[in-house]
């Protein structure tokens, strides 16, 4: 198994420099399979959102094809899937930033009671509670 960082998969996705595109898409397409997937963290995908969220303005509908797409490729072996998806469907349903909903589903996993938060956004996730 190899591992992708986030800006690999920035440029397989966005494919913004010739370039790097062209070696991104050659390493994932010829060396990553169902047999030999490559492996992304949860932090990729975190750092993924926010790169194209606030570097390249996509909309969060934009945003969920491209995690729906990671989460069910079976060239990607992503960290912790299940809670991915979870969080996913947590993001797709709400008003609330994935890495919140990642968070959340993590400390779930991790059976923590509740999760203090200053943010009001994420406050409003299940586990989450506003500290004030």
């Amino acid at each position: 198994m190899i591992g992708i960082d986030t800006n690999v998969l920035i440029r397989y996705i966005v494919e913004d420099d010739a370039e790097q595109a062209k070696l991104a898409t050659e390493l994932i397409e010829k060396k990553c399979s169902s047999k030999n997937p490559a492996f992304i963290s949860l932090m990729v995908l975190c750092e993924l959102i926010w790169v194209l969220s606030y570097s390249y303005k996509c909309q969060k509908e934009e945003i969920k094809e491209v995690l729906q797409n990671l989460l069910l490729t079976e060239n990607f072996h992503v960290e912790y899937h299940t809670i991915a998806w979870q969080a996913f469907y947590d993001y797709e349903n709400g008003n609330f930033d994935y890495s919140d909903c990642l968070i959340s589903r993590l400390n779930q996993h991790n059976e923590c009671e509740t999760t203090w938060t200053f943010d009001k956004k994420a406050s409003k996730l299940k586990s989450f509670q506003l500290l004030k």
